[in-house]
């Protein structure tokens, strides 16, 4: 591998088929992971902030709608802006959107798949 390939960060969840699917991804295309399981070392509030500065996504759909979200009597209208987004992530690692990837100051939710491999070819 390349020395100088810039190195993907993959925010993984193991449990995550998609976020498995990524990583297969990142090896197949022979491009450099960094491998960050966010619900063992949750991202921070600077982290978080980061990440959204640079997620081409809007900030919302870095959070998951799920039945945990539901469970939690949330709603998605109050986590629209990056300061909100940013909160409950801090408190509720789990909502967090998977996978996503990082490259330099370039971020993506790798939902659907098919955005990964554009992604990681750069």
């Amino acid at each position: 591998m390349p020395q100088n390939q810039p190195v993907v960060t993959v925010l993984h969840n193991t449990a995550c088929s998609t976020s498995r699917s990524a990583l297969e991804a990142a090896e197949s295309a022979g491009v450099a992971t960094e491998i960050v399981q966010y619900l063992k070392h949750p991202l921070g509030r600077t982290e978080l902030l980061s990440l959204i500065g640079k997620l081409e996504d809007p900030p919302a759909d870095l959070v998951r709608k799920d039945a945990y979200f539901r469970q939690l009597g949330l709603a998605a209208e109050d986590f629209v802006s990056p300061e909100a987004v940013t909160d409950l992530l801090a408190e509720h690692p789990r909502l967090m959107q998977r996978p996503v990837l990082v490259r330099g100051d370039r971020a993506i939710i790798g939902r659907p798949k098919d955005r990964v491999a554009p992604f990681l070819a750069g």
